[in-house]
């Protein structure tokens, strides 16, 4: 083994490490770097200031209006409470015996539409936290049940959502949002399926053993009620995330259909983003005071949340330049099985490393994404396919411990690791793990 792949190892192992402990990556990354370029004889100084941060600053260049309109977005949705009270609606119709599907599908509609998992969590939790004292039912199953809706499976496989996991892949392959339906589908299934199966499991145990719901001393509960919200108020939930999607998905082809204009897919999300903030604030209108603090909210929170995936992607790029990044890329290249099954590999081991499902698959596909590209050119199946098992790959190792979503979901919840991380890992990283590589595999059969 090469000095410079020892290196590389130590510095994500260095990465993982500083980042699980609750350093900020935004100074762990660029030392990690250091311990890499070290490791290769790379100059430190050329090692920072010119490929750590040009690929920061590319990467930030390319997806900082695609973070800043979501984050706006999201925000605009929280505040004025049409979020809450679209899952309010949600609640209302499924009921609280079935608690897991009372807080798993809010979830998935609202990641669906577009809104930052982060600002999920923290509409989401107060909403499950009365539902899982209704049906009587430990507090700390519910961080697994917000995990499995807000980070799994419409953030990276159900086709057309605006989420950035299902839209940086568009950068790498002649693809859109809806690619790969069918491979979306049957993702959607063999992932949900066994993580909802497992969450009712848990809610059975918990009530053999005689578990019941213990209050949580830290918690308040958000109320909207001063703002008089009108019964029919979700409706200003679920239009937004319409438009977001329609614009995203069907804006573009007719474009393209009536006019010749062939819309970039980055340029694509704006265009549907900024709808979807548009028409937030005109279905808002009675709420004029809140919008524009929500809009500077979502402004101020768009930085930290780039600003962490850039910097992992400036990590990988650091590690790119060094010689032994051509063994690491010699070895997921030639993986057995297809090129499906060497993505797959390569984007959850980076996504792993860095904890950013953005950051880890920006990096393996700048890395790898134009050979994958190259070798299937042609193939319009297979370059489908190349999209959707990066984009499932993304979710699967990126939710470690590490992971900043894991950590500000465990937080907001008030629950420790040990208490809760069991779910979280089972349904967001084991099943998606084991679902992406296996889905790789099979599939490169029959293309």
């Amino acid at each position: 083994m090469s000095l410079s792949l020892i290196g590389i190892i130590l510095g994500l192992v260095l990465l993982m490490i500083l980042a699980y402990r609750g350093y900020s990556i935004i100074w762990v990354a660029p030392v990690c770097a250091v311990v890499v370029a070290v490791f290769s004889g790379y100059a430190i100084l050329d090692a920072y200031i010119g490929d750590y941060m040009k690929g920061m600053a590319d990467y930030v260049f390319q997806w900082f209006p695609a973070f800043f309109l979501g984050a706006v977005y999201g925000k605009v949705m929280d505040l004025t409470g049409s979020a809450r009270s679209l899952a309010d609606a949600l609640v209302k119709l499924i009921g609280s015996r079935f608690a897991v599907a009372a807080v798993v599908i809010p979830c998935l509609l609202m990641t669906y539409g577009g809104i930052s998992l982060f600002v999920v969590v923290f509409v989401i939790y107060p909403m499950g936290y009365s539902i899982y004292r209704a049906a009587d039912l430990p507090r700390t199953l519910l961080p697994g049940a917000i995990a499995t809706g807000a980070f799994g499976i419409t953030m990276t496989s159900v086709p057309g959502t605006p989420q950035i996991q299902n839209m940086i892949p568009t950068d790498y392959y002649p693809t859109d949002a809806m690619a790969a339906p069918l491979l979306s589908i049957v993702a959607c299934v063999v992932m949900l399926v066994p993580a909802y199966l497992y969450l009712e499991w848990r809610v059975r145990q918990a009530r053999r053993k005689g578990l019941h719901f213990v209050p949580d001393p830290k918690h308040t509960e958000v109320d909207h009620s001063e703002k008089n919200l009108p019964s029919w108020h979700w409706i200003t939930g679920l239009i937004p995330l319409v438009v977001v999607v329609l614009m995203l998905n069907l804006f573009p082809r007719l474009l393209l259909h009536y006019t010749g204009i062939e819309l970039a897919s980055n340029y694509a999300i704006v265009v549907a983003l900024v709808c979807g903030i548009v028409a937030s604030c005109l279905l808002n209108l009675n709420q004029a005071k809140t919008l524009l603090p929500a809009i500077n909210e979502g402004a101020n929170g768009s930085m930290g949340a780039i600003m962490n995936t850039a910097c992992a992607v400036g990590f990988g790029s650091v590690v790119k330049v060094v010689p032994g990044f051509g063994t690491l890329t010699n070895l997921a290249l030639n993986m057995p099985g297809s090129i499906l099954f060497s993505e797959a590999v390569a984007v959850n081991l980076l996504a792993g490393a860095t904890g950013s499902a953005s950051g880890g698959m920006s990096i393996a596909l700048s890395a790898l994404g134009p050979k994958y590209a190259e070798m299937a050119a042609g193939n319009t199946d297979l370059l489908q396919a190349l999209h959707r098992i990066a984009s499932i790959s993304s979710g699967g190792l990126d939710t470690l411990p590490h992971n900043g979503a894991v950590l500000t979901l465990l937080a907001v919840s008030n629950c420790t690791h040990k208490e809760s991380y069991i779910d979280i890992c089972i349904t967001t990283c084991i099943i998606p793990l084991v679902s992406s590589l296996a889905l790789a595999l099979v599939w490169g059969l029959f293309i």
